[in-house]
């Protein structure tokens, strides 16, 4: 993916802090008495805090790499913020949300900034600090204007979306589409418009030196501390593998550490992209955009408007020839189907060359089809790994979306290649690059060890730190596991689980997360207590997600039943989330197939998948789930798992052992006594 070329990205590393800076040490900030002490209205001396703070800080002078688990409430983000400020070295900090990186951004940092240095005289920041998102979060100038010149939009609605964006051009100084409050989310004119790099021409563009983009990245250039998501790292980290050669590849500039916050997530992101996807999709877009082109630039060819449409038919040919099957399965049978289907196989390779060589020999190339030449090539070298390639570390899978169109035409498929273990990619490209790195979460430790997260990310002599919760969690919440349960897996169960939950609510009065490991069995108990309780009733997939919490916030006694995305990253505090129950332990869908894979390679090389890897995930995932209760010293209440499992397996102690030390208890007498009840 080609990406704007700035020398800034070479400048020299940031500027050492001022001089006062450098003398402050961590326990005078953060001990009693201290500087956090006399600026912040909700002081308290935590000893996990300037403990993880210490551990930072060694790190970065000693050039090792860390991984601390801080339970809630230890105050992580001030703890590594303080000491990367201090270092005087340029940090990229990776979040795993865009939520958590604009509180960095716009509250943490400005806290930090005031407190350490005061009231600006001028308004200037102190601290040169950015944050930066993946390229589809920003408008394309080009792009913009290309489209006021020869419009193509469809109905009233775009119209309209298209002034306002014309106004707003005028006016941003960032063209992040955060700004515009107006614009839904899912508006088809902004994927015309957005800055993907499929579309760009790098510092050929006419707007280059406008470009949102290249600004984004001189201020990175000119900034000590980016902040960045991991969706937006390991894109960056996967385009600079790719143009090993290009030093300017890339977004973001060098730097000496990355802290890497929700750590907990790092393997999904990263195997997503070191992976490869080519869908039908893919090639739809590739074909319009070059008939687009085409006309744009009065280049309009007979012959490649018919091999547009030839490569069009094979490829919608093609991938309706692919096996059949329900969301993602695996793929493992590619040499039996290129057997039966070699020649449609082959026949789509030729055209998609044959459309490289037509566009090479175009005489006076303009850079739109320089980028269609690549983009051509990538999609040929892609397909030909998808269905060839034998790399042993890799799982080749299907994914289908949409179901099926008219005349049986598959809707969307995406043909998917995932390494199966990314540890080997991960110390190569990541730990052996950077003097240091910090993986932090209040979820990393399993049994009170790191072996699980460390084998999978390929960490290798790391300091070590496990940070309690600054809470009492004895006191502030009760876990409650009903001995009485069927088995998960037995016909009963959702039955039972539907009967219990209904008598745990009215307890709690509502004000409840029940959260399930899967879509249908979320499903089938709201529906079966939809006129059975009397609290409102929250459904994800109802309304946008920042929609439903800020709901659930100003609706008192409200119940919302949600799955995987709201296990974590949501922060309700106060009575009104009194509860939260979990359906089943979360072990990974076994049929998925990259878990599947997964699995085989650690039982192919001796070892117990279940025990190495299920178990050790599903114990990560539930700490997060539960982690939505207890989110302050005033929080309190209710803890609940269904499934009996835990007490009754002999995996079930690393569970209990991975938990912080809730109260526990297998009697309903005292949950009704935890929540006052009265007893006849």
């Amino acid at each position: 993916m080609p990406e704007p070329t700035q020398s800034e990205t070479t400048t020299p590393p940031a500027a050492h802090p001022p001089r006062e800076l450098s003398r402050l040490t961590l326990h005078q900030f953060f001990g009693p008495g201290g500087v956090l002490s006399q600026r912040h209205p909700a002081y308290e001396f935590r000893r996990g805090q300037l403990a993880m703070a210490t551990a930072v800080e060694d790190a970065l002078n000693e050039k090792r790499h860390l991984i601390v688990e801080a339970g809630t409430g230890t105050g992580k983000t001030l703890a590594y913020l303080l000491p990367i400020i201090k270092s005087g070295q340029r940090v990229i900090v990776s979040t795993g949300t865009k939520n958590l990186q604009e509180q960095l951004f716009f509250k943490d940092v400005p806290f930090l900034e005031q407190a350490l240095f005061g009231e600006s005289t001028t308004g200037s920041p102190r601290l040169k600090v950015c944050y930066m998102k993946g390229r589809q979060n920003y408008l394309c100038r080009k792009k913009l204007y290309d489209l006021t010149g020869q419009p193509v939009l469809n109905g009233l609605e775009e119209i309209n979306e298209f002034r306002t964006l014309l106004d707003w051009e005028k006016e941003t100084k960032t063209g992040d589409r955060a700004e515009l409050s107006m614009l839904p989310e899912t508006s088809p004119l902004w994927g015309k418009l957005n800055a993907s790099a499929d579309h760009c021409v790098g510092s050929k563009c006419t707007e280059f030196e406008r470009c949102f983009i290249t600004e984004m990245r001189r201020k990175a250039a000119e900034s000590d501390i980016i902040i960045v998501n991991h969706h937006l790292f390991f894109a960056d980290l996967s385009v600079k593998l790719a143009a090993e050669k290009a030093p300017d590849a890339g977004v973001l500039p060098s730097a000496a550490c990355v802290i890497f916050d929700e750590a907990h997530e790092l393997e999904d992101v990263a195997s997503s992209y070191f992976g490869i996807t080519v869908s039908n999709l893919k090639v739809e877009d590739l074909l319009r955009d070059l008939e687009i082109t085409l006309r744009e630039k009065k280049m309009i060819s007979t012959d490649l408007l018919q091999l547009s449409g030839r490569i069009r038919e094979r490829a919608q040919f093609f991938f309706s020839l692919l096996p059949a099957g329900d969301g993602r399965f695996s793929f493992d049978n590619r040499e039996d189907f290129l057997e039966e289907n070699g020649g449609e196989f082959v026949g789509l390779k030729n055209v998609i060359r044959q459309l490289h060589s037509e566009m090479q020999a175009i005489p006076n190339k303009p850079d739109e089809v320089h980028n269609l030449i690549r983009r051509t090539d990538e999609l040929h070298a892609q397909l030909c790994f998808l269905m060839e390639s034998r790399d042993r570390n890799t799982v080749y899978w299907i994914e289908r979306r949409g179901g099926r169109g008219r005349g049986g035409k598959v809707e969307n498929v995406f043909l998917q290649a995932t390494p199966i273990d990314v540890s080997a990619i991960l110390r190569r490209s990541l730990f052996d690059r950077f003097d240091s790195i910090v993986l932090t979460s209040a979820t990393l430790a399993v049994a009170g060890g790191f072996d699980y997260i460390k084998g999978r990310l390929g960490l290798e002599n790391a300091r070590e730190l496990i940070v309690p919760s600054h809470f009492d969690y004895e006191s502030q919440a009760l876990f409650f596991v009903p001995p009485n349960m069927p088995d998960p897996r037995d016909s009963t169960f959702t039955a039972q689980a539907t009967m219990r939950i209904r008598q745990l609510l009215e307890i709690t009065r509502g004000r409840a997360f029940c959260l399930f490991t899967s879509l249908s069995q979320m499903q089938q108990v709201h529906d079966a207590l939809l006129g059975q309780l009397d609290y409102p009733m929250l459904l994800q997939g109802s309304a946008p997600k920042t929609a439903l919490i800020e709901q659930f916030r100003s609706t008192p006694n409200a119940v919302l039943f949600a799955t995987s995305s709201f296990w974590q990253g949501v922060d309700v505090q106060g009575e009104q989330l009194s509860c939260v129950i979990i359906d089943k332990i979360p072990f990974a869908v076994p049929s998925d197939p990259i878990v599947q894979a997964r699995g085989r390679a650690i039982d192919e090389a001796g070892g117990n998948s279940f025990v190495d890897y299920s178990v050790p995930a599903a114990v990560i995932t539930l700490k997060q789930g539960f982690g939505r209760l207890i989110r302050s010293l005033n929080d309190r209440g209710l803890l609940v798992l269904l499934d009996n499992r835990i007490l009754k397996k002999q995996y079930g102690r690393i569970f209990v052992q991975s938990l912080p030390p809730y109260a526990r208890t297998t009697e309903i007498r005292k949950v009704e006594e935890f929540f006052g009840c009265t007893h006849d």
